[in-house]
């Protein structure tokens, strides 16, 4: 191993670390693609949150805090992250929601980005619920629905979408309310770009219409209130519902509604299963369809939180980003469209993959200069690649698997899957081919009964969840 990778122990900036005001007290989290820190501001007295750009599996850190990319080849997956994470910063940056994370301050500086939030202490609703399974009573439920339904309708208003509703996306703080998080973008434009093949997406939260690449007029508010309602069964059944994908094909989900669950009213049972629907038509299309809907099951429910505030477009605010969360699952970058929703967690444009640099080198002591005008800036690369050691945030759990589907026009006709050389044990799931693997690199080796074979490489990164791998036919 290289006197580079014996670095990769830990790639935080260490304690005591300064941004001009800001000093870095402690890392709160250190994930796949980036690092949360808690920090003082020393001019206004106050602890708040910085979080950094670091994906750890292309990128590591220098003696003099700057990121270095382990391979030449890694360039433009890295260009296309940073530029995603400033890009969506300048982007939501006029959102000043109660229930949608602030930010402070965004710069670069070591050859990556950092963004300064509000410090929310609290914990996510996976870690409250779901690492222990407690099922989350009715009254719980009602009370957060409000705030989280005011803060999406304000998304929805300003045509955007989040597209990554999950249980450790939603924070509930000390004093009850939630706060909406993951507004990143890395990681999942790190994930699209890899190959346009196959779609990373959250087994259970995510509905159909986000496996089906191309069909862009499919997304909409809709999107995210499906996801929302995978997140209500989840906290009621401590799981979430089968995976859309299968569903689309031979729907397996059995409503909420029959299933004789106590302490739960039919009323929001049923709301559950219309946001459920596999068809995007079939579930109410709009937030304040949705309210609707449970008032007129006897719900008193109310998107009555307070209305956002906006801020004026500035060159000093930039978006919100989660605090506690680490950077494991964030949507690519809004994009425009003419009158429809600007998605967070799209794959990012072409225009964003191949963005020219520019050199933006900063000081080499531990008071860089801050900018609020992002500037693409140059990335060192190593001069050899290192191997990488464990991510020591998930480095004492056991790796999660990611579950593959492999869908053809035929899939009866695959006669054998070979991952690495070796014969792979698959099961048919409605007419499509599935099995898992857990976080690594893969050489995919599909063969057909009447001849021929088809071969596709896999990335698979931690908490990848489910893949749609699309094998394509033998003509094509």
């Amino acid at each position: 191993m290289s006197e580079a990778s014996n670095k990769t122990a830990s790639q935080a900036l260490p304690v005591g670390y300064r941004f001009n005001e800001y000093e870095i007290q402690q890392v709160i989290g250190e994930g796949g693609f980036g690092i949360v820190y808690r920090a003082w501001d020393s001019e206004l007295d106050r602890t708040v949150a910085i979080k950094e750009f670091m994906p750890a599996s292309i990128a590591l850190r220098d003696e003099n805090h700057h990121l270095l990319l382990r391979s030449e080849r890694f360039l433009r997956l890295y260009q296309a992250g940073l530029n995603s994470f400033m890009q969506e910063a300048k982007t939501l940056g006029r959102f000043n929601h109660p229930h949608l994370l602030h930010v402070l301050r965004f710069w670069q500086a070591n050859d990556t980005a950092y963004m300064v939030t509000l410090y929310y202490q609290g914990e996510t609703l996976k870690s409250r619920y779901l690492r222990d399974f407690t099922p989350c009573s009715e009254i719980v439920i009602r009370d957060m629905l409000p705030p989280l339904l005011s803060a999406l309708k304000t998304l929805h208003d300003h045509d955007y979408l989040h597209r990554d509703i999950a249980p450790d996306n939603i924070l509930i703080q000390q004093d009850g309310s939630p706060v909406l998080l993951d507004f990143g973008s890395a990681c999942k434009t790190i994930g699209h770009l890899t190959d346009k093949t196959e779609i990373m997406l959250k087994p259970g939260y995510a509905p159909i219409e986000q496996y089906s690449e191309g069909r862009d007029g499919d997304q909409g508010p809709w999107t995210d209130i499906y996801a929302l309602g995978a997140v209500l069964h989840t906290l009621i059944c401590g799981e979430a519902p089968p995976v859309s994908v299968v569903r689309s094909l031979s729907d397996n989900y059995p409503p909420l509604v029959e299933r004789g669950l106590n302490g739960y009213s039919s009323g929001l049972l049923r709301t559950i299963d219309r946001m459920l629907a596999c068809e995007p038509q079939q579930r109410p299309q709009s937030i304040v369809e949705l309210r609707d809907l449970l008032v007129a099951n006897d719900q008193d429910v109310q998107c009555d939180a307070p209305e956002p505030e906006l801020t004026p477009a500035s060159e000093e605010i930039y978006l919100p980003v989660p605090v506690e969360h680490l950077v494991e699952s964030m949507p690519a970058v809004a994009k425009t469209r003419d009158r429809r929703p600007l998605w967070i967690g799209t794959g990012i444009a072409a225009a964003v993959c191949v963005a020219l640099l520019s050199t933006h080198w900063f000081s080499d002591n531990n008071t860089p200069a801050m900018t609020v005008a992002p500037t693409k800036p140059a990335v060192a690369v190593a001069k050899q690649q290192v191997t990488m050691s464990p991510n020591p945030a998930i480095a004492t759990k056991a790796p999660v698997p990611a579950q593959i589907y492999l869908r053809a026009s035929d899939a009866a006709q695959l006669s054998r899957v070979e991952i690495n050389g070796k014969p792979q044990n698959t099961l048919d799931q409605d007419g499509m081919k599935q099995f898992s693997l857990v976080p690594g690199d893969y050489q995919l080796q599909v063969t057909r009964k009447e001849g021929g074979s088809w071969q596709h490489k896999l990335h698979i990164d931690e908490g990848s969840g489910t893949w749609l791998v699309n094998v394509p036919s033998p003509e094509s």
